[in-house]
């Protein structure tokens, strides 16, 4: 039986997100995949919001609705890969009871205002050139080495290269287990 593998996604969801479907393609083979709209989880408006909306609405009460509706769903312990506001949620998760056995964030730039580490196997992915990634003090402090891709920005996990690389280290960390 396939361990699960949760993917969240940012906070623009997984409608018309087509860079999602190669990490699904690529991890689907040794886990089971199961795929969440971190809209959906926030229970947010269905209609358009812009980006500076959608910001708003996450730290308001999304990420907060968001990391209750994920507890309730998933009960087994797991693998988390997570993107931007997906990885705060997930995040905020592992600290009130997800059973997460390996996570990995990817441009999870929230997370610099965390003052508490979960437990397990954590990675941290940032591009170089993301303003907004944790400070080398945050890192310090929360014992924890990222991977800083040089010369990429927030968004490089849309980048086929980077999902190339980090999927054949997940599938690589899943076979030595």
């Amino acid at each position: 039986m396939k361990n699960r593998l949760l993917i969240l996604s940012d906070l623009w969801g997984i409608t018309g997100a087509s860079w999602v479907s190669m990490y699904v393609n690529r991890l689907s083979d040794n886990f089971k995949v199961v795929l969440y709209n971190s809209c959906e989880l926030a229970e947010m408006p269905q209609k358009y919001l812009l980006e500076a909306q959608r910001h708003a609405f996450f730290l308001n009460e999304g990420i907060e609705k968001a990391v209750e509706n994920l507890i309730k769903l998933e009960k087994e312990q797991l693998t988390v890969l997570a993107f931007s506001i997906g990885g705060t949620i997930a995040w905020e998760a592992c600290l009130n009871g997800l059973d997460v056995k390996s996570f990995y964030a990817i441009s999870s730039t929230r997370l610099r205002y965390e003052t508490e580490r979960p437990k397990g196997k954590i990675a941290l992915y940032y591009g170089g050139k993301d303003v907004y990634k944790p400070s080398e003090d945050w890192f310090e402090n929360i014992k924890l080495t990222p991977s800083i891709i040089p010369q990429k920005a927030h968004e490089m996990y849309k980048e086929e290269d980077f999902v190339s690389k980090l999927c054949l280290q997940i599938n690589k960390s899943y076979e030595i287990v």
